[in-house]
C-alpha cells in the first residue's frame, strides 16, 4: 500500500484550504486527522479516494486490497434500499463478482489455447475475489450491523424510513465489511453509543490495513490511532506516538511559542534602551565649534563618525527589523470568569434549586440542589430529559409545575448554536450587536485577525461555537450550564476547555457524549431514565455517586464510584 500527497494544493472560490500540503501515510498505519470545523479534513479524504481533485499537486494512492471511504452523509436517495447501500459501499467486490459470472458465460465453446487463456484470467478473477474475502462480505455486513446496533435489518427497507443515525451505520457497516486496504472514515463514531463505539475500536484496532479517521472523539483517537494529522491554516502536521504524543507535543509548540515571543520582545526592549541611552550621551557631548582643530580639550568632540551614533543607528536598524517581522505570543489559555461571592468561613449558597419540577412527557425532578462549587454531569439516553433540564435551570423553559429558584448570574452553551442575525461581523455577534474590542477577542485565541470580517452566515459549525464560547468566557457569570459543550470543537481545544472547567470556580452543570469528559469527571453523576430524576448524594471532592433513575415504583438505583448498587428508597 502506498499514500502520499505532493504539493497538493486545493481552493474554493478564493479561500484555500490546503496550501502546498504534503505529506506520506506508511502501510497499516492508524492515523487520526484532527482539526478545526472547516480547516479542511473532508476534503483531505475526498482528495484521498479520488471523489475531489486539486488544484495542483500530486496524489498518490496504491492499494490493491481497495478502498473503503465513508462520507458523513450516505450518496443516495430516499427511495433508495438498505441492499443498495450495501452494495455501494462493496462496489469492489460486486464489480468482481460481476466480471467472474462474465468469465463463466465466456468459457462455453472455447477450446485450445483460447480454453487455457480464458480459464488463467477466470482463477486470476477468482484469486482477487478471494483476496478480498468476497465470499463472507455479507456476512461481515450482518455482523458489523450488529455490532453497531443494527441486527437484522431489511435490506429492502427503503433508506428514507431509517433514520439520519440508522443510515450513518448502515454506512459504516458495509464499508468495514468491504475489508479494504485503505479504509477512510469521516466521523465514524457519530451516532454510535458506548458499546458500538467499544465494537468499533476494537475491529479497527484488528483491521491488517491503513486508517485514515477524521473524528472529534478524543478517546477514540487514544485507543486507536497511532498518528495524528492535524490540518489548519492550510498545512498538515503530523505527530507520532498516538494522541497522548499530539499532547505532548502541542504542549512544548506553546512552550516554544512562547519563548520565541519573550525572546523577541526582550529583544526589542534592549534595543530600544540602547538607542535611549546612547542618544542621551551622544546629547551630552558639545558639537564641534568651528575652530575647534586649534585648541584642545579633555573630551572628544562630538562629530558625525562618532562611536555613539553608530550604536544608535545599528540599534534603530535592528529594532525596524524585530517590527517588521514580529513574533505572536500563543494564545492566553481559556479561563472561564467568575462571580462566586463569599467566603470558606460562609455556609454553601444554591445557586440552583429545584423542586417537584415537572414537564409533562420528558422530565421530573423531585428535588435538586446546586451550590457555589458543586459539578453536575448529567447523563442517560436520548431523549431522558438531560436538554430539557438545562434549559429549565436557564431559565428558557417554564415547567408545568414545580418551583425553580436561581441566584446570580447563569452562562449558557447549547447544543445547538445560538441563531446570530446572518449580517452581523464575527467582532459584532462577540460584543451583542456593538463594535466590540477586537483585542479581547484575540486574545481567547479562537478567532484570527482575518476571522473578525467574516459574516455570521459565512461561518462553519465549528466556527459559531467557538464565537458561543468566546461570549461565554468573557462574561463572569455564577452558574455555567454546558450541553455537549465538545460539539464541533477541535480536540485541542476541548483539552484547553477541560482545564479552564478545573480552574473555575463557580457551578457547573455538564451534559456530554465525550467519553474522555466523562470518565474524568470530578463531581456528582446524575442519570435521567424517562422523566423522572432525584437529588444527587452528598460526596466530597473527588468522588462521585451515579444516581440511576426513571423507576415507576418509586425506587432508583444508585451505584458508587465502584459500580456497586444499592437501593435508595424515598
Amino acid at each position: 500500500m502506498q499514500l502520499s500527497m505532493h504539493d497538493i494544493t486545493r481552493r474554493y472560490d478564493d479561500r484555500i484550504v490546503l496550501d502546498a500540503v504534503s505529506f506520506s501515510v506508511k502501510p497499516g498505519e492508524k492515523a487520526g486527522v484532527v482539526g478545526d470545523n472547516g480547516a479542511g479534513k473532508s476534503t483531505l479524504l475526498r482528495l484521498i479516494a479520488a471523489a475531489d481533485r486539486p488544484d495542483s499537486g500530486e496524489v498518490t494512492v496504491v492499494a490493491p486490497g481497495g478502498v473503503g471511504y465513508l462520507a458523513q452523509s450516505l450518496a443516495l436517495p430516499p427511495q433508495a434500499t438498505v441492499q443498495d447501500a450495501i452494495d455501494l459501499a462493496l462496489a469492489d467486490l460486486r464489480e468482481l463478482e460481476s466480471l467472474i459470472e462474465d468469465a463463466e458465460d465466456g468459457l462455453g465453446g472455447l477450446s485450445g489455447a483460447e480454453l487455457t487463456a480464458a480459464l488463467d484470467a477466470y482463477s486470476g478473477l477468482v484469486a482477487r475475489y478471494e483476496a478480498r474475502g468476497g465470499y463472507g462480505a455479507d456476512t461481515r455486513v450482518d455482523k458489523a450491523l450488529h455490532g453497531l446496533g443494527l441486527p437484522g435489518l431489511d435490506r429492502t427497507r427503503a433508506l428514507g424510513t431509517l433514520s439520519g443515525g440508522e443510515r450513518s451505520r448502515l454506512a459504516l457497516a458495509a464499508t468495514l465489511a468491504s475489508q479494504p486496504e485503505l479504509l477512510l472514515l469521516d466521523e465514524p463514531t457519530n451516532d454510535l453509543d458506548d458499546q458500538a463505539v467499544d465494537w468499533l475500536e476494537g475491529h479497527l484496532r484488528r483491521h491488517r490495513g491503513t486508517v485514515l479517521a477524521v473524528t472529534h472523539d478524543r478517546e477514540f483517537l487514544s485507543r486507536v490511532t497511532d498518528t495524528i494529522l492535524e490540518v489548519g491554516e492550510g498545512r498538515v502536521t503530523r505527530y507520532g506516538d498516538g494522541y497522548d504524543g499530539y499532547l505532548v507535543a502541542k504542549a512544548a509548540e506553546r512552550r516554544r511559542r512562547l519563548q520565541e515571543y519573550e525572546d523577541w520582545r526582550d529583544e526589542l526592549h534592549r534595543n530600544r534602551r540602547l538607542a535611549a541611552a546612547n542618544a542621551f550621551r551622544l546629547d551630552a557631548i558639545p558639537r564641534k565649534a568651528p575652530m575647534a582643530k586649534f585648541g584642545h580639550g579633555a573630551f572628544r568632540a562630538r562629530g558625525r563618525d562618532h562611536g555613539a551614533m553608530g550604536r544608535i543607528r545599528n540599534a534603530k536598524e535592528r529594532i525596524e527589523r524585530l517590527i517588521g517581522n514580529p513574533v505572536t505570543p500563543p494564545p492566553d489559555p481559556l479561563v472561564f470568569a467568575a462571580r462566586v461571592t463569599g467566603g470558606e468561613d460562609q455556609p454553601p449558597q444554591a445557586v440552583a434549586e429545584l423542586d417537584e419540577v415537572r414537564v409533562a412527557g420528558r422530565l421530573y425532578v423531585p428535588s435538586l440542589r446546586i451550590e457555589g462549587a458543586d459539578r453536575l454531569l448529567v447523563t442517560g439516553p436520548n431523549g431522558a430529559g438531560k436538554t430539557t433540564l438545562i434549559r429549565v435551570l436557564a431559565g428558557e423553559l417554564r415547567p408545568d409545575g414545580g418551583t425553580v429558584r436561581t441566584r446570580g448570574r447563569i452562562g449558557h452553551l447549547r447544543q445547538e448554536s445560538t441563531t446570530w442575525p446572518p449580517e452581523l461581523t464575527v467582532l459584532e455577534a462577540f460584543a451583542g450587536g456593538q463594535a466590540g474590542d477586537p483585542d479581547e477577542l484575540l486574545s481567547l485565541g479562537l478567532f484570527r485577525p482575518a476571522d473578525l470580517r467574516l459574516r455570521v452566515s459565512e461561518l462553519s459549525y465549528g466556527q459559531l461555537r467557538r464565537l458561543e464560547l468566546a461570549r461565554l468566557v468573557s462574561k463572569p457569570v455564577d452558574l455555567l450550564l454546558l450541553d455537549e459543550p465538545t460539539n464541533h470543537l477541535s480536540p485541542a481545544l476541548v483539552e484547553e476547555l477541560e482545564q479552564a472547567l478545573v480552574e473555575y470556580p463557580g457551578a457547573v452543570v455538564v451534559v456530554t457524549h465525550d467519553r474522555r469528559m466523562r470518565a474524568g469527571f470530578t463531581g456528582t453523576h446524575l442519570e435521567l431514565r424517562g422523566v423522572r430524576a432525584v437529588q444527587p448524594s452528598a460526596r466530597r471532592r473527588g468522588q462521585g455517586t451515579a444516581l440511576l433513575v426513571g423507576r415507576e415504583s418509586g425506587q432508583e438505583d444508585a451505584c458508587d464510584d465502584q459500580g456497586h448498587r444499592r437501593q435508595a428508597h424515598r
